[in-house]
């Protein structure tokens, strides 16, 4: 097990959650505001990252491209649905790297060849995907005016049981 990778895994997994809980309030068209004409929906983003977690979860056990993500990707099924399915995979990724035996190989079949990859290579992928889109929802909201969370680490501190004020050593 690494516990660094676990608190990572911790941290993306409140950062997930703090921003869709952030987001619940807004209107249709503020969820389907794009950064550029080429660029998803902050709909879209929020959907691809949770379906991505599905996916992750499956890369780590050599499988992937099950139509994990079709209840997410499909059609919108709303923050609260996707809520509960990003808690949900979050805490399997969280899971998953807690059991982590750190040498271990998954093989991942892809397009009839099969690859290697350190099994933590997808909670690394997990961890990088989830900071770049929710870094492109934060964008795209703040281009037409909405307010984010501040999901820097400080914030997540006290989620987390960090940074509790101790008493003066005498």
């Amino acid at each position: 097990m690494s516990k660094a990778l676990v608190d990572c895994l911790r941290y993306s997994r409140w950062a997930n959650l703090s921003l869709i809980d952030a987001c619940r309030g807004l209107a249709a068209e503020q969820l389907d505001a794009r950064a550029t004409p080429s660029s998803r929906s902050v709909r879209q983003l929020f959907q691809h990252l949770v379906g991505s977690e599905l996916t992750f979860v499956l890369r780590t056990k050599g499988r992937q491209h099950e139509g994990e993500s079709r209840h997410v990707e499909a059609t919108w099924p709303g923050l609260e649905v996707l809520r509960e399915i990003v808690a949900s995979s979050g805490d399997d990724l969280i899971a998953i790297a807690a059991s982590l035996d750190e040498d271990e190989l998954v093989a991942l079949p892809y397009q009839g060849k099969t690859y290697e990859y350190p099994k933590s290579f997808f909670l690394l992928h997990a961890i990088e995907h989830g900071v770049e889109h929710r870094t492109e929802i934060k964008l795209t909201l703040a281009l037409i005016g909405i307010e984010t969370p501040d999901l820097d680490g400080w914030f997540y501190a006290p989620a987390a049981g960090y940074g509790r004020e101790i008493a003066p050593r005498s």
